[in-house]
């Protein structure tokens, strides 16, 4: 088994100023947890660009409260471009992106499609990290390469932004700021994941699910609203810490429930938003 890479990172208290902490190990599969990966992509938009978050002054708190990809009204918007000449990409279903350990010279914005991103586990169990939607961006990377794996899950389109060797001031500016929304925005899925995660029940935790979904990629469908699954039950399993098997009970009781209707596997019909959203918080119905 090869040695784990380390590399230097800004360590970062509440309290006090970040200082220069020595080498610690790439974070390792047994060590997953998604606090940890939080405090870690907070570690990459500090260390990796201070002149785009005010320095190195910046304390990881207060990047935890940015929203990514929101304007100060709280009205979701897509990112900038980085200033160099994409590359168009077109990727099949299940064709992967990117493996955990590739050196990494691009950061990809999706177009089109959805993306999954997962790691290995040392017991061989895969963890699903999250899935991307278009206007995300992936493919960050730690020490010059990638920490997940990438597979396109539909047909994706993509652009493939290289990161250039040099630049002037304005492109460099602007491409800081591109690569620090992309990091605040892992920065967040990682929360979304943590929280959902943390919810004790399988129920809750699937409605936690569909509900961030509700919010991403939902249809008008009349009156109501519809989310088209790209993922598996396998993948929603992986992702939700659950088995398939309890996936589909879930989606089965939320069904009887009134609180969705399935129109085929992969079509979810939310009827009760304000309840789906009552149960992925915690509370439980009467």
């Amino acid at each position: 088994m090869s040695t784990p890479r380390v590399h230097p990172v800004l360590s970062s208290e509440i309290d006090g100023g970040p200082s220069v902490s020595t080498c610690r190990p790439n974070p390792t599969a047994a060590e997953y947890n998604l606090i940890h990966w939080s405090r870690y992509c907070d570690y990459l938009a500090i260390a990796a660009f201070p002149q785009a978050t005010g320095g190195v002054a910046m304390q990881s708190a207060m990047l935890r409260r940015v929203r990514p990809f929101e304007d100060a009204d709280g009205v979701r918007r897509l990112p900038r471009t980085l200033p160099s000449d994409p590359m168009p990409r077109r990727l099949r279903l299940g064709q992967p992106l990117f493996h955990e350990g590739d050196g990494a010279h691009h950061v990809y914005q999706i177009g089109t499609g959805v993306m999954r991103l997962s790691r290995m586990q040392t017991d061989g169990r895969r963890q699903v990290i999250s899935f991307a939607f278009p206007g995300d961006v992936v493919g960050l990377p730690d020490c010059g390469r990638h920490t997940t794996e990438c597979e396109a899950i539909t047909e994706c389109e993509l652009l493939a932004h290289r990161f250039p060797d040099h630049a002037g001031p304005d492109r460099t500016s602007d491409r800081q700021q591109f690569l620090l929304d992309a990091a605040l925005q892992e920065i967040r899925r990682l929360q979304d994941h943590f929280l959902l995660i943390g919810r004790r029940l399988a129920l809750e935790r699937t409605a936690a699910f569909v509900t961030l979904l509700l919010d991403r990629i939902a249809e008008p469908l009349g009156r109501y609203q519809v989310v088209r699954l790209a993922m598996n039950r396998t993948d929603i399993a992986d992702y939700l810490g659950l088995t398939p098997e309890t996936v589909s009970r879930s989606f089965t009781e939320l069904r009887g429930r009134r609180i969705l209707a399935l129109d085929d596997a992969n079509t979810v019909v939310v009827l009760d938003p304000a309840r789906l959203r009552n149960l992925a918080a915690g509370h439980t119905e009467a």
